[in-house]
Order: C-alpha cells, then sequence, then structure tokens
C-alpha cells in the first residue's frame, strides 16, 4: 500500500498556496455577499429583498397562478442544476476508476509525471465543490417545494389576521431557498475553476482569481445591479 504521504511528495508550496486560495475565495465571497454592507448591497440582498416584497404582494393576488408558476420555475432551475451536478459527480468518479486517458492528456499539458493518485486526489478536490452544490441544489429545491405550501396556506383576504404572519415565513423560506441555490451555483463556478488544478498550481490560481473577479463584478458592479438599485429610497 501506497504511503500516504507518497502524494503530497509530488505537491509543492504553490500547490497548497493555490488551494487554500481558492478556499478562501470560495468562504470569503459567500460571506461577503449575504453580508454585504447596507450601503454597497449586493445582488443577492438586493433579490432577497424583492423576495420579501413578492410574498406580501402575493397576499393581495387571487387567484395565485402566477405565484404558483413562478414557484414551480423556480423549483425546475434547481432540480436542472441538481441533476446536471449528478452526472458531473459521477463523471469524476468514473474518472477515478479509470484515469489512464486522462493521466496521458494531462501529463502532455502539466509537463510533468506524478503517480495516479495525485491526479485522484485532485479530482476529488473538484468533487468537494460539486458535492457541496448538489447537497445545496437539493435543500433549495425542497424549500421552493416548502415556500408553496406556505403560499397556498395564506389566506385570500389580506384582512385576515395570519395572512401576514404566514407571507413572512413564505418570504423567510423563499429567501432561504435563494440563498441555498445562490451558494450552489457558487460552488459549481470554483469547481468549474479547481479543474484547472489538473494543469497546474498557476492554472488554478489564475482561474480562482478570474472567477473571483467575474462573480465580485456580478454582485456588486453589473447592470442588473444597477437596475436594481433604480428609484431605491
Amino acid at each position: 500500500m501506497m504511503n500516504w504521504r507518497a502524494p503530497i511528495s509530488f505537491l509543492s508550496s504553490l500547490d497548497f498556496f493555490a488551494v487554500a486560495l481558492i478556499i478562501l475565495c470560495w468562504l470569503g465571497l459567500t460571506l461577503l455577499i449575504e453580508n454585504a454592507p447596507k450601503k454597497h448591497p449586493s445582488v443577492s440582498k438586493l433579490m432577497a429583498e424583492h423576495r420579501r416584497g413578492w410574498m406580501m404582494q402575493m397576499i393581495k393576488r387571487d387567484p395565485r397562478i402566477v405565484d404558483s408558476q413562478t414557484l414551480a420555475s423556480l423549483r425546475q432551475g434547481t432540480a436542472f442544476f441538481t441533476s446536471a451536478t449528478m452526472l458531473a459527480i459521477g463523471g469524476g468518479l468514473a474518472l477515478i476508476a479509470n484515469p489512464d486517458q486522462l493521466e496521458g492528456v494531462v501529463s502532455d499539458l502539466a509537463n510533468t509525471q506524478a503517480p495516479g493518485i495525485v491526479w485522484d486526489m485532485k479530482i476529488l478536490f473538484v468533487l468537494l465543490f460539486l458535492t457541496n452544490a448538489f447537497l445545496k441544489f437539493v435543500w433549495s429545491h425542497r424549500l421552493f417545494g416548502y415556500c408553496h405550501i406556505l403560499v397556498a396556506a395564506v389566506p385570500t383576504e389580506p384582512q385576515d389576521k395570519n395572512a401576514i404572519p404566514l407571507a413572512e415565513k413564505a418570504a423567510q423560506i423563499n429567501i432561504s431557498a435563494g440563498r441555498s441555490y445562490n451558494r450552489g451555483l457558487r460552488s459549481v463556478y470554483f469547481g468549474l475553476a479547481s479543474c484547472a488544478w489538473l494543469v497546474g498550481p498557476e492554472a488554478l490560481i489564475g482561474t480562482t482569481l478570474l472567477t473571483l473577479t467575474v462573480m465580485m463584478r456580478r454582485e456588486f458592479a453589473s447592470h442588473s445591479r444597477a437596475v436594481l438599485l433604480m428609484d431605491r429610497e
């Protein structure tokens, strides 16, 4: 049996730095987006406000066909990404089971030789992100289902004393579902970036910074954010 230290010996200090960088960027970006300052909110925070507004407006709507269709559409989106990440995880496990072709291609690109267990370790690192994404999408799908039930439970009479409390519950569940969905997407993005580690730590650092830049722009400097901020007090 190969000593566990053997594959580690093929990794340089730059490899460890690259891995630490992508994990810190992944976790740090999530904290920044979900706890953005009020003076400079992220797109996710702005959309959370609109989700709450949606549930408040839903009280006055009867029948609630639009709300039902919108929630069904959101569930379809999470179901799609759940299936996609499941297929990607299966593909990654298949590569681990039969890494010969991968070793040949990646060895040429990286111009280095390493035992198969090193490539397996790098694929498992990618699968870490994909597995997290899968779990987030599954939970998001379930939460949107809960929200669907709460919407159906909200009284059709706005004057009913239970209408606003139930709508607020539906809003909180809706926001939680959206948060899990966004976390799943971020895991997918960084999972794609982590594939570059197969080529080398320099490539991993480059794709990590590129992914971080793109996601920061989308959350804090995009046109969609500017639209959401229009006419906002």
